[in-house]
């Protein structure tokens, strides 16, 4: 019930929306400039025509051939097979993502209950619905970009993996890599979770065996054991394997350390190569067919290689935390936040005092030297990183370094939020495969967040219903905004012709 509820609430916006965006604008906006009239060429059959200024791989326009292909049997009792061109009109390939969008809150649903089974479907579908109101990700649910497709196809991946279909997830992952080459990275991610998984479980069954009684291997008979020699074999086995690690496990100093969980899963997994290995191998595969054609392609991108060069844009990372918190505002800027991060100040003060004085310091270095203005980011004003920049990253000189204290601050909370229900081990995981999403690309662009923010918000422990309740608030507001001021408030450039308006 609570996954059709949610689909129902998301279709009851993306229907009338998409109505009200496709009167107005009809006709292809911004970067659907490339992605509508490269799909109309897949409709026509001409799947050897490219646009070298597309940067992405083609999985959109396959989706939405598949899609456009299932709607056609409709279509055909109105126009004759050979118009089939003029059914991929610009609304219809926009629905392809509205469509994806009541998927992708699905897809929502099922991970929040597969994480968090105690959960109740009321507070579930709150959830879900909050989520599918996140501001980047509602407002490209009505145009045709890569965004939303790109996500649904990384949470059905990782929905896969959570529930061991491990075939599956790989699949998926290639799909997902299909839409947008840095999804290899977040396939990466999600083979690293699914390790970690077999892992801890390899770990708990271990456990379980120390921790059976003995009269389960040792039965007596008057005094005479007439249990088998391969039983005790394997008790024996067992303690041998596991002794190592439950001494790890069971020092109070080192329980906690993450050095002690790399140990741990280290040498677990090195008990479990094969298994991994054959388990893991079709995400190995995956990853081994994605080298061969960066090596071949010369670039990740296909299109625009001059325009998106890899740059050692550091800053980025420290921009996407303090958007994420603000995004998640009623969690990380709250008093019980404020507090729970000062406890962990006092109860490690020394290393606290270490690790704050040192991102601090890794913050500054990242805004003097990695801060890339990007010719885009200058030249463009109808994206709101232009302003941002603008009027408060490089309003003064100084603005970019008063900024630092809340960048820490933004990460730290994040670390600690994710820390209180994922192992070290996960949370490290995380931290790299979102570094690694965002480190390389110049441009500042809020929708490369969209998933790295969604694996953030999911595994944070928000039990308050009052902050989903603000969220929702928060995202419904800003989408109001943002909607309004793309419809109702078009303006003219001087330089070119034509209606621009203001985007993400």
């Amino acid at each position: 019930m609570g996954r059709l509820a949610a689909a129902l609430i998301v279709s009851s916006w993306v229907l009338p929306i998409s109505l009200v965006l496709n009167h107005i604008l009809p006709q292809p906006y911004m970067d659907e400039f490339f992605h509508v009239p490269q799909a109309q060429q897949y409709c026509a059959g001409h799947f050897k025509t490219w646009d070298p200024m597309i940067t992405t791989p083609p999985g959109l326009y396959f989706i939405s051939l598949a899609y456009v292909s299932s709607l056609f049997p409709a279509f055909l009792f109105t126009q004759p097979a050979s118009y089939f061109i003029n059914v991929c009109s610009t609304p219809v390939l926009r629905s392809t993502n509205g469509l994806l969008a009541v998927v992708c809150s699905i897809l929502v649903h099922d991970i929040i209950k597969h994480l968090k089974p105690a959960l109740g479907d009321k507070k579930t579908t709150l959830c879900t619905v909050v989520l599918a109101l996140y501001p980047l990700h509602w407002f490209f649910t009505f145009l045709y970009y890569t965004d939303v497709a790109s996500l649904t196809i990384v949470l059905a991946m990782y929905l896969m993996c959570l529930k061991k279909n491990y075939e599956c997830s790989a699949l998926l992952g290639a799909v997902a890599v299909l839409v947008r080459q840095t999804n290899i990275i977040w396939m990466l991610f999600v083979a690293c979770t699914g390790v970690l998984d077999l892992v801890q479980e390899k770990q708990k069954h271990e456990d379980n065996i120390l921790s059976e009684p003995e009269n389960e291997y040792f039965v007596s008979n008057k005094g005479v054991n007439i249990s088998s020699n391969l039983k005790k074999r394997r008790l024996s086995n067992a303690i041998d394997t596991v002794s190592h690690e439950t001494s790890l496990t069971s020092h109070p100093d080192r329980s906690s350390g993450l050095f002690s969980e790399i140990q741990n899963i280290l040498l677990v997994s090195w008990n479990l190569k094969w298994k991994l290995l054959v388990t893991f191998s079709p995400f190995l595969l995956l990853l081994l067919a994605f080298v061969a054609f960066v090596k071949w392609n010369g670039s990740i991108v296909l299109g625009a290689k001059e325009a998106h060069t890899v740059s050692p844009h550091f800053v980025q990372l420290l921009y996407y935390g303090l958007v994420s918190c603000g995004f998640m505002a009623p969690l990380h800027f709250s008093k019980s936040q404020f507090a729970s991060l000062t406890r962990s100040f006092v109860k490690n003060k020394p290393i606290s005092i270490l690790l704050w004085v040192s991102a601090t310091i890794i913050s500054f270095l990242f805004v003097h030297y990695f801060s890339i203005a990007h010719p885009y980011l200058l030249a463009d004003n109808r994206h709101y990183p232009f302003y941002l920049w603008r009027k408060i990253i490089n309003a003064h000189w100084s603005t970019r370094y008063l900024l630092v204290p809340l960048y820490v601050y933004s990460w730290a909370s994040i670390l600690n939020v994710l820390g209180k229900v994922q192992k070290k081990v996960w949370v490290l995981a995380y931290f790299l495969a979102t570094a690694a999403a965002l480190v390389p690309a110049p441009l500042i662009e809020f929708r490369y967040y969209t998933i790295p923010f969604f694996f953030l918000i999911i595994h944070s422990h928000i039990t308050n219903d009052r902050a989903w309740f603000l969220m929702g608030y928060l995202y419904t507001s800003i989408n109001i905004f943002t909607m309004i001021m793309f419809l109702f408030r078009p303006f003219h450039w001087n330089h070119e012709p034509g209606i621009q308006r203001f985007i993400w």
